[in-house]
């Protein structure tokens, strides 16, 4: 039972749900923003928040600490260097969680997790100039007319036999004539 334990798990040993909100809290910082399902983005919240307190203090302790949690050193100096003095005059509430609806496979719950002021207009504008650089020229797509009218000339046309079948006919005729057996070698016999 779980009588008043606060924590949510997700059926995972405290290493393991540790180990996830320390990724999910670097990609968080340095992204500015992810996508991850509700729940997940409510506990995420508060080990953000925290790693961003430990960024407003700015001691060598308090970057340690970070560290211990986070383990990315380059989180670590933008926590301290970019994010957290963002957040200089702000008392708390440094994310902000969006939903998004259900997720169509599973149906479980989505949301955006992302920092709130500055932090997260600049993760926008850095992301899409990479869309813009992974994404490959559209083909133009074909009307519909010319579509059906490409299927009735396939339907009409006699078929050809192709040149590859053709050729292993053509090679099945000239290998090498069948091994005699041993009677028809030795007639004698």
């Amino acid at each position: 039972m779980r009588h008043n334990r606060d924590e949510k798990r997700f059926d995972k040993t405290y290493s393991h749900l540790k180990s996830m909100m320390s990724n999910m809290t670097n990609d968080l910082i340095m992204a500015g923003r992810i996508k991850t399902t509700t729940p997940r983005a409510k506990v995420l919240r508060s080990w953000a928040e925290k790693m961003i307190t430990l960024g407003k203090n700015g001691s060598v302790a308090s970057r340690r600490r970070a560290m211990a949690f986070l383990r990315n050193k380059s989180s670590v100096t933008r926590l301290f260097a970019e994010v957290a003095p963002q957040f200089k005059e702000r008392n708390g509430g440094y994310t902000r969680i969006l939903k998004l609806g259900n997720r169509p496979g599973d149906n479980a719950a989505m949301s955006i997790i992302e920092l709130v002021e500055g932090a997260g207009a600049q993760a926008e504008a850095v992301a899409p100039k990479a869309a813009k650089a992974k994404k490959a020229p559209a083909k133009p797509k074909a009307a519909p007319k010319a579509k059906a009218e490409k299927t009735e000339k396939a339907e009409k046309a006699p078929r050809k036999v192709s040149a590859k079948k053709e050729t292993a006919e053509k090679t099945d005729e000239k290998k090498a004539p069948a091994k005699k057996t041993k009677k028809e070698a030795n007639p004698k016999e």
